[in-house]
């Protein structure tokens, strides 16, 4: 069903990966009734933020990026989160071996996911690009989306408690790696020249 378990996800994680792993959904289920939505939530809002609102350094005038500009970012970063959705479902499930799971790639690429729920829902704070105002509320997103990965791994992946704790922290090490990567290759990109432009 359509964002079915957005909902327990937040109220009652426990329960909710129980239901996700009975559901044995396909990569594609997954995608069209979960991540292809929640996906956009942060790429429309930092479109919208970044073009319509913008924001201040000091007391200098508020910036703001082209809409050209801002689509092309939006759209690379709408399909950075996608990719990496798959990737880390991929690596879940590569890795799984070691940690004795033997799960289908389509039950890794769920448990990525969903894990990922808050913070593609925090994505909407992206109308406000504040540095700050995103920390304060974008670290909780992020402490719970560490909850639910810790949370979820046992259960989707049929581990003990303990064997599921080292491979959610292998699990979370990955995921800091590529977070790293994506940034180092935005970097690069900018400094060849494609990166964002700001309005006059």
């Amino acid at each position: 069903m359509f964002l079915s378990h957005v909902w327990g996800m937040l109220a009652h994680p426990e329960q909710e990966w129980k239901s996700i792993r009975k559901e044995n959904c396909t990569v594609t289920r997954c995608y069209c009734s979960h991540v292809l939505v929640l996906a956009l939530i942060p790429a429309i809002a930092g479109y919208i933020g970044t073009t319509q609102v913008g924001w201040q350094v000091g007391a200098r005038e508020t910036i703001r990026l082209t809409p050209g500009s801002a689509l092309q970012i939006a759209v690379l970063f709408y399909v950075t989160m996608l990719v990496a959705v798959f990737t880390i479902g991929k690596l879940i499930h590569w890795m799984g071996r070691t940690y004795g799971a033997t799960q289908p790639l389509p039950q890794c690429i769920a448990l990525a996911a969903y894990t990922a729920t808050p913070l593609f829902l925090i994505g909407a704070m992206l109308l406000y690009p504040v540095l700050w105002v995103n920390l304060v509320i974008g670290l909780p997103a992020l402490a719970y989306t560490v909850y639910l990965l810790y949370t979820g791994v046992p259960i989707m992946m049929g581990v003990s408690p303990e064997r599921g704790f080292l491979f959610s922290s292998a699990v979370l090490a990955v995921g800091l790696v590529m977070l790293v990567g994506v940034l180092a290759a935005s970097v690069i990109l900018w400094g060849a020249g494609i990166g964002p432009v700001f309005t006059a």
